[in-house]
């Protein structure tokens, strides 16, 4: 009878650990300063969550402006556990549809390496516009599981 109790009492603290880590995904959004930006930042989804080694993540970012933007940059900037580590540049109108304007949604797919280590890390994106003009930079946080996919494994 007391093995049944704390076998039912293990069973619910493992559903609201799943339930929980289910709820990080809603990744806190910040902006890099406090200026006034042209594209406001809602939200982030990020799909599988954790990210998972040698798996297609993606990364998809809720976005509004009352500007009409037709072209335009994405930097993106990625730090582990605070240190820099890699930086990549994107056409804006590759990752979303342009003109963008009102509610968008600016996503991007890639596969990380199965050799990429685990733990946490900081996505900074900055936006411009095709004048140069910074339109929105924001940062956020998401993690990279513990287990490299079979797949990539084998590949190494």
């Amino acid at each position: 009878m007391a093995l049944t109790r704390w076998t039912t009492i293990l069973l619910l603290v493992l559903i609201t650990l799943s339930s929980i880590s289910s709820l990080i995904q809603a990744t806190d959004v910040n902006y890099c300063d406090k200026a006034y930006y042209d594209v406001k930042i809602s939200g982030v989804e990020i799909k599988p969550y954790p990210v998972k080694r040698g798996k297609s993540a993606t990364f998809s970012i809720a976005a509004s402006t009352d500007k009409t933007i037709s072209e335009g940059q994405l930097l993106i900037e990625v730090a582990y556990f605070g240190w820099y580590i890699h930086s990549e540049t994107h056409d804006l109108c590759g990752e979303t549809s342009c003109p963008a304007t009102g509610d968008f949604v600016i996503s991007h797919s890639q596969v990380l390496p199965g050799v990429t280590p685990p733990g946490s890390y900081t996505l900074k994106m900055t936006m411009t516009g095709g004048d140069g003009q910074k339109l929105t930079c924001v940062t956020f946080d998401f993690s990279v599981g513990w287990f490299a996919a079979a797949e990539a494994i084998a590949d190494i």
